[in-house]
């Protein structure tokens, strides 16, 4: 059985209109998400904004998740940050908060060599804390290969991979070398995950739409293609907006039209253009009509 299994949710950071952590309605979204089947939950993510908060702010939006979640589902922490030895703290940090795991990039800040990514996961790994790596080669300047990922699963607690490069034949590959489990890392290619043999997805748009990708989700985990096309199809348009640099505006509208704001993203992130939240509206209404049967 798989350590991560189903959707795991990257959930957004709620603000208010002043811009300060809303964490009175971060813990709403982790009971509403839970409510709505989720299987677990993902905070201190890029979606996230983590890169906007301080120290205090980012340990105590993790604090109020994992107590948010009361044991119902795991919380995984994402670890990201500029230094290894900061990553370290994050690492155990979560750890001791009673994560059941991290998300854990390679070094962000250049374009590190592999003897370097190997360090950088051999110090998250001393930590003892189950870690899924996390490959995003479209943000980041590393590539986590096949090749590179079977040699970081020989470390005891990487156990898993967020596959994000947006090709499936990666996901087959990672499954036929490495003993690792596979996590869909990008909404737009989770029906075909699924049906491959990914057992987990780290997810975007079901922060707005939980309900609809848990039974996305496990219609392609069974095999059943005909059911799982029918609702992929009509989620597909908004599950694009997950793959865009502008996936926080994006999905933060998205909770708004599922009648379950969670205010403004932080600067550098400003509002988009009407004629950007138009199109949102437009997949929205679509994807939301398939689930209702109109």
């Amino acid at each position: 059985m798989a350590r991560f299994e189903g959707v795991y949710v990257a959930i957004v950071t709620p603000f208010t209109t002043d811009y300060e952590v809303d964490y009175k309605r971060l813990t709403e979204l982790c009971d509403w998400l839970i409510q709505e089947g989720v299987d677990g939950l993902v905070p201190s993510g890029s979606l996230g904004e983590y890169a906007t908060m301080t120290g205090e702010e980012r340990a105590k939006v993790i604090h109020t998740v994992i107590a948010a979640a009361k044991g119902r589902v795991p919380v995984v922490v994402g670890s990201a940050a500029p230094s290894t030895r900061q990553a370290v703290e994050w690492v155990q940090f979560s750890k001791d908060a009673g994560a059941a795991g991290v998300m854990a990039l390679p070094p962000i800040n250049y374009k590190p060599l592999e003897n370097e990514v190997f360090a950088h996961y051999e110090a998250l790994n001393t930590v003892g804390l189950p870690i899924i790596a996390y490959n995003n080669p479209h943000d980041y300047k590393i590539d986590l290969t096949p090749d590179i990922l079977a040699r970081l699963a020989a470390f005891e607690n990487i156990v898993a991979v967020k596959e994000f490069s947006g090709d499936v034949r990666r996901m087959q590959d990672i499954l036929a070398q490495t003993d690792l489990e596979v996590m869909v890392g990008v909404d737009d290619l989770v029906m075909e995950g699924g049906l491959i043999g990914a057992t987990g997805w780290i997810s975007g748009v079901p922060n707005a739409l939980p309900k609809e990708g848990v039974e996305l989700f496990r219609l392609a985990r069974a095999g059943k293609l005909g059911e799982a096309q029918a609702l992929y199809r009509r989620l597909l348009p908004l599950f694009h907006y997950d793959a865009s640099p502008q996936l926080v505006q994006s999905i933060k509208y998205m909770m708004e039209l599922a009648n379950f704001p969670v205010g403004p993203t932080r600067p550098p992130r400003l509002p988009l253009s009407e004629e950007y939240y138009a199109g949102i509206k437009k997949a929205f209404d679509y994807a939301v009509g398939a689930a209702s049967g109109r």
